[in-house]
């Protein structure tokens, strides 16, 4: 088994989600095909909600900015017209956060909807998150080492709590010991890194974060961040130069703290 030593200086580890602690095919299989297969009836049955309304507004917001991009759909204000007007409204809503999706878009607006129906669907038990067999054990243990453990997602806030609080691990939230998304900046800028390490409070070179996207591991490089890229069945391909220039885990437990010696 390889063996990747931590640096002494390492007292946090940042973690990305998708294909580092959770298997891609659990987000692309089934979280977000659960959202283009019930947004419809999720905006039906929750649109006179204020948090609903709250979504809307923010995702027509979006629409706005997004009015000169090839295919975005806009998303008319309401004109007061009964339920044809409200049925052409959601349809629109459906239209614009299917074309997001189909573009891979991260926006907040996009984001915070899904977190909210992702909240919906765990709360009913209809789906659990599932994470890779050695994340939890190895969380444990960095934890009980003395490191804390952040996690950096472009999912939101609020989906993240969501995975490690319904999990086929149980409610696993109490081992994190916070939160980013891309309100804090997007994960391939270095600032994102030196934020997040100015909101926990330590220097960036205290930090190591595993992430499976080599953009992601180069803008946290930049801002003197430790970085392994982390292999996975499923995972985006690397280059011949990545291999050799990335420090690669296939699983959390390659990693070796000098702390718990």
């Amino acid at each position: 088994m390889v063996v990747l030593s931590v640096p002494a200086e390492v007292t946090v580890i940042l973690l990305d989600i998708e294909g580092t602690t959770t298997p891609i095919a659990f987000v692309k299989d089934i979280l977000f095909p659960y959202i283009k297969e019930n947004v419809k009836e999720y905006l039906q049955t929750h649109w006179e909600e204020e948090e609903c309304q709250q979504d809307v507004n923010l995702l027509r917001k979006q629409a706005e900015e997004d009015s000169h991009l090839d295919g975005a759909v806009p998303i008319p204000a309401a004109s007061g017209n009964g339920a044809d007007d409200l049925q052409q409204m959601i349809q629109a809503v459906v239209d614009n956060v299917r074309w997001q999706m189909s573009l891979d878009r991260k926006t907040t607006a996009l984001k915070q909807l899904q977190g909210h129906m992702w909240r919906a669907a765990f709360a009913a038990g209809r789906m659990k998150a599932e994470f890779f067999e050695d994340v939890v054990p190895a969380v444990r243990k960095w934890r009980e080492a003395g490191m804390k453990v952040y996690i950096y997602s472009s999912g939101s806030v609020e989906a993240q709590k969501l995975l490690f609080g319904h999990s086929t691990e149980g409610d696993i939230l109490e081992l994190v010991d916070g939160h980013f998304d891309t309100k804090i900046g997007h994960k391939v800028e270095s600032e994102s890194y030196r934020k997040i390490a100015n909101s926990i409070g330590c220097s960036t070179n205290n930090i190591l974060f595993l992430t499976d996207v080599t953009l992601e591991a180069s803008a946290a490089e930049e801002a003197d961040v430790h970085v392994a890229v982390v292999v996975r069945p499923g995972n985006a391909g690397l280059t011949d130069d990545e291999k050799t220039y990335y420090s690669l885990i296939t699983s959390f437990s390659e990693l070796y703290l000098p702390s718990s010696t």
